[in-house]
């Protein structure tokens, strides 16, 4: 009996398959949209990772408008700047920011469902 493999269910961790990519020495630098879900229907969409040197109220402001939504950028302390943005605009910024010139289409990630 003490020869069996039990495997037990842990929790689904969306942020882990980033984590582990980016503790690699010489990962490339990823810009990270992700969504996060609220209440019932409404939902976030975050993008994480973009380079310090660009100005992230100017990119916002131009998200905002292009895609007539609301948003914010909010300071983590383990993330540093991350954008918020309302409603499911994954695709959206992802074509948005390799049209803009800001990242190549290699260095997004999308994640969530």
């Amino acid at each position: 009996m003490s020869d069996l493999d039990v495997q037990i269910p842990t929790t689904f961790d969306p942020f882990a398959d980033a984590n582990a990519e980016d503790s690699g020495a010489g990962s490339k630098e990823y810009v990270h949209i992700r969504i996060q879900q609220r209440n019932g229907r409404k939902s976030l969409t975050t993008v994480q990772g973009l380079k310090k040197e660009f100005s992230y109220n100017k990119i916002l402001k131009d998200l905002k408008i292009e895609f007539c939504c609301n948003g914010t950028v909010v300071q983590d302390p383990e993330l540093g700047q991350v954008i918020q943005l309302q409603g499911d605009q994954r695709k959206n910024v992802s074509t948005f920011l390799v049209q803009a010139g800001i990242v190549k289409k290699d260095n997004i990630k999308i994640h969530g469902f």
